[in-house]
């Protein structure tokens, strides 16, 4: 017969150390490892940061007593020796204090292009500043209009511009377009300059009719090479004679009606003109606008012609009549004035004369 084993009981916990299982235990090192490495920070001096400097050594954190040396970034350069670029980390976690000890490099002044100017954007040619270019009139900027000062591709140790100096080349025009039964002047050129004008004329038409310019006969190099307008056209431009239906032609009268012929007409008595009464010969050998149409009848409000404006006119007639007015009243008033002045000097002559007379009566 066996024995009965006694009943397990469970151990009793310590009273200063807390139950905890491997995972707590895990999160408990970790967090002492954070304490640690929090005191270790709290008691270390940042890097300090500078504009135009940069720490020589790559490390994050330095203790009371370290010596952090300054170097200039690029695009600056030392103002003071590199020996007093220097800072220590003090007990407190502050650094000694340390002033900017560099300063910009400067680019060479890139000189005024020829037949235009360069601006000083940043008033400076400083690292980082920025300068643009313009041409004088007539002339063509080629190449970049805005350089940079910034650091040297080939040699990090130096700034230049970001580009080549652009050129200021002379607006030139190809010759413009020729065109069939007429010329332009000084057609024997290669090119014409900026501003110069070329005329075109139509030849003499070896037909009965003679040949209309259609469009500009002056053509100009403008400002980007290319000429003001198309090249106009010669060809012959020739209306019908105008027949107007129950009216009769009243102005423009002529056996041919060529390009830009301007006719006017009116209606017979018992009839109405719809729409304009004129015409004007339009470069396709018709009338623009249409032959106008007279209609029998009375005109409706909305076909009659509005009467003409001539507010305008009688404004000036009131204006002229209002100044000749008072020019009027004004030379009544100086000749009014003028006889008042001339009675008040013969009144005082007559009494001085009197005065006279008495004087002498008595001394007598």
């Amino acid at each position: 017969m066996t024995a009965s084993r006694a009943p397990r009981t469970s151990r009793p916990l310590h009273p200063l150390r807390p139950s905890c299982s491997p995972r707590c235990s895990q999160h408990l090192r970790g967090f002492l490892m954070l304490l640690l490495l929090h005191s270790w920070v709290v008691d270390a001096c940042d890097p300090p940061a500078y504009i135009s400097m940069k720490p020589n050594v790559s490390k994050m954190n330095f203790d009371p007593g370290d010596t952090i040396f300054f170097t200039c970034k690029l695009g600056y350069k030392p103002i003071r020796s590199p020996l007093l670029m220097s800072s220590v980390c003090q007990p407190d976690n502050t650094w000694t204090p340390l002033k900017e000890g560099c300063t910009k490099k400067s680019c060479q002044h890139p000189g005024e292009p020829s037949n235009g100017q360069v601006v000083l954007v940043d008033e400076s040619l400083l690292f980082g500043s920025k300068i643009q270019y313009s041409c004088n009139e007539g002339f063509r900027l080629v190449g970049k209009k805005s350089l940079y000062c910034e650091i040297s591709s080939s040699d990090s140790n130096k700034v230049v511009w970001s580009d080549d100096p652009p050129l200021c080349t002379k607006i030139l025009c190809q010759p413009p377009g020729k065109i069939a039964n007429g010329r332009y002047t000084d057609s024997h050129k290669d090119e014409f300059e900026y501003n110069e004008v070329v005329t075109y004329s139509c030849d003499n038409s070896q037909g009965t009719d003679e040949y209309s310019l259609i469009g500009e006969n002056k053509l100009i190099c403008s400002g980007d090479g290319e000429w003001s307008s198309n090249p106009p056209e010669c060809k012959v431009v020739r209306c019908p004679f105008p027949e107007p239906e129950n009216g009769k032609l009243v102005l423009g009268f002529s056996r041919k009606y060529y390009y830009k012929a301007r006719i006017e007409f009116e209606c017979l008595s018992g009839f109405y003109h719809k729409g304009p009464n004129f015409a004007v010969c339009g470069s396709n050998s018709t009338w623009e606008p249409e032959m106008p149409m007279c209609l029998k009848g009375s005109p409706k409000p909305s076909d009659e012609t509005p009467p003409s404006d001539t507010s305008g006119k009688g404004y000036i007639v009131v204006i002229v009549l209002s100044v000749f007015a008072g020019l009027v009243v004004i030379v009544i008033i100086v000749f009014i004035v003028y006889r008042q002045k001339k009675k008040g000097k013969s009144d005082v002559r007559v009494e001085y004369s009197a005065c006279q007379d008495k004087s002498a009566t008595t001394t007598e």
